[in-house]
């Protein structure tokens, strides 16, 4: 059992109960999965959470004549041989596992491949080896893997909990990796060893790179098979009817995140004017069957196969220090939610307090010296962009101007860090009278909000349509990059007009400089709502950090290549 404490409430919409349909059980009349096929113990095979589809419902009993003891003593343990397991964890880690031993070895022969195979430009970093025996060099080749496999299991990056999502994984597997060259270094020094400084030079880079890579491809795969309702972990959300359902519209809305919510248990038992009696047989939360209350938690556990429990912060501490004392040895991990809306990683840590774990929330690193570092990482590799992509920057703007009239760059008056303006460049994707048409088409507007986005806009030319396709239009921002008015990643840039119509806290969005790409970008783009993407725009002002911008520019080729939200 874990016991963890991630990120907690959400849209602040009220959740409502349906009554099930009686044909077949469920609140939108769609018929039930078969018994047999909702009994699937495994969140890897299709119907263990496919899309997060409601589980087999135990009865919902109200007050049955074990809550009397549960009262007393607390949640009765789930009992039995009853003990959690996700077979898909397991082959998981053994892939990552493969992907490590793997990222070694071809490491170690690539190092020795350009250090002695003939390439001799790193001739001036190594001593004379013409009498050292390539058998050092082989014997590293099987020794590396198991020390590095060995200093990622003692580093913990291959616990499931760490898994899947964030960069924490990515964290630790560097830390690993540097624990691994002091050791090497510090042994290779104790014992006089002759291996060559550029083969060290290359060879644990270059391990790094790979290893980190082949977690990056392994999560890609994790993400599409929970896109496909496989590789789910079996949730059981506990709290009251607002805040179970702030978990679970956190559950539906991303399923890359691996919740398949199974069941809701309530916090109390029902009221006498509630919708939700016994006697009126069960209800459903979202669409997820109610199952019982905090004192029939062990029933409902081992009715639903329930491999985590989410916890809302409502919970009293008594109450949930027995949940935790009667979870342990079942495997059943623990999630607490805070009250906190969107802030996640290094800004938060635990601390003790007389004997009361307490969440440290630090302020938004907005300032320092990390973010100096990410305005030369920004600018450097803006520079290298408009150098490597200059023909096609010149193509394309041939391209431009030969089918439409009009300059091949388009300029415009975006907010930026501070809300002060400047000019935005992109390669011209409309016609000349593209702003004039606005309120001619603004009836045929599919976006939400502010946003005015149409799929079949009629004011996009023909070149502009192959631009925005393959998001070649962003390309010129690289010299906003260059002139610092924007990032490599940040939120989207706003119009003026957007900005007079911000309430509340969507001026928060304006703390840091506008980006290239962002959250927004690898998310879903166009197809997002208002809302969504002015909160994933503020999570990103209240969490960044370096790892989160390499992640994102990594999604952010695949996100170009699927072309999702791109019109």
């Amino acid at each position: 059992m874990t016991a963890t404490m991630p990120g907690g409430r959400g849209p602040a919409a009220r959740p409502g109960l349906a009554p099930r349909d009686p044909r077949d059980g469920r609140a939108d009349g769609r018929p039930s999965a078969p018994p047999a096929e909702r009994r699937r113990g495994d969140g890897g095979d299709p119907g263990a959470g496919s899309g997060g589809r409601p589980a087999p419902r135990a009865p919902y009993r109200g007050a049955d004549p074990t809550a009397a003891g549960a009262r007393r003593g607390g949640a009765q343990p789930p009992g039995g041989d009853y003990r959690a397991s996700l077979r898909w964890e397991r082959r998981y880690v053994r892939v990552l596992i493969a992907f490590d031993v793997a990222a070694c070895v071809v490491a170690a022969g690539g190092a020795y491949l350009i250090r002695f195979g003939g390439f001799g430009f790193l001739d001036f970093l190594s001593f004379d080896v013409s009498t050292v025996s390539p058998r050092w060099y082989l014997l590293s080749m099987v020794a590396l893997p198991i020390v590095w496999v060995v200093a990622m299991a003692l580093n913990r990056a291959y616990e499931p909990r760490f898994l899947g999502g964030g960069s924490e994984e990515f964290r630790r597997v560097v830390n690993a990796a540097v624990r691994v060259v002091a050791t090497v270094g510090t042994v290779s020094y104790a014992t006089k060893a002759e291996i060559a400084r550029a083969y060290v030079l290359i060879v644990f880079p270059l391990a790094i790179v790979l290893s980190v890579a082949g977690r990056i491809g392994g999560r890609g795969i994790l993400h599409r098979m929970r896109r496909q309702g496989r590789c789910m972990h079996r949730v059981l959300v506990v709290g009251a009817g607002e805040s179970a359902a702030t978990l679970v519209r956190l559950a539906q809305r991303d399923p890359t995140a691996g919740w398949s919510v199974v069941g809701v248990v309530l916090d109390r038992l029902p009221g006498r004017h509630s919708r939700d009696r016994p006697e009126r047989s069960g209800f459903d939360l979202l669409g997820v069957p109610i199952v019982g209350t905090s004192e029939t938690l062990h029933t409902a556990i081992r009715a639903t196969r329930a491999t985590t429990v989410a916890i809302s912060p409502q919970m009293d501490g008594e109450t949930l220090q027995r949940v935790l004392w009667n979870l342990e040895g079942t495997d059943v991990d623990v999630l607490v939610s805070s009250a906190l809306t969107d802030v996640v990683g290094p800004r938060i840590s635990i601390r003790p307090v007389a004997g009361l774990p307490l969440l440290h929330i630090r302020e938004p690193e907005l300032t320092g010296s990390r973010r100096l570092l990410k305005t030369l990482f920004d600018r450097t590799t803006a520079l290298v962009g408009v150098l490597l992509l200059m023909p096609l920057f010149v193509g394309l703007a041939l391209a431009i101007r030969f089918t439409s009239r009009g300059p091949a760059i388009f300029k415009q008056t975006r907010v930026g860090q501070g809300g002060k303006e400047f000019t935005m460049f992109k390669f011209r994707s409309m016609y000349l009278d593209a702003d004039a048409r606005v309120a001619d088409l603004a009836a045929q507007n599919e976006g939400s909000g502010l946003l005015f986005k149409m799929r079949d806009d009629p004011r996009v030319t023909r070149a502009g349509k192959f631009l925005r396709k393959w998001s070649l239009d962003e390309l010129p921002q690289l010299f906003n990059v260059l002139n610092g008015t924007m990032s490599l990643v940040g939120p989207r840039p706003p119009l003026p007009r957007e900005v007079a119509q911000y309430k509340g806290d969507v001026h928060r969005r304006l703390m840091v400089k506008p980006g290239l790409t962002g959250l927004w970008q690898i998310s879903g783009r166009s197809d997002l709502e208002w809302d969504e993407s002015v909160r994933l725009d503020l999570r990103y002002v209240e969490n960044w950090n370096l790892a989160m911008d390499f992640i994102i520019l990594w999604r952010t080729a695949f996100a170009v290549l699927r072309r999702e939200g791109a019109y």
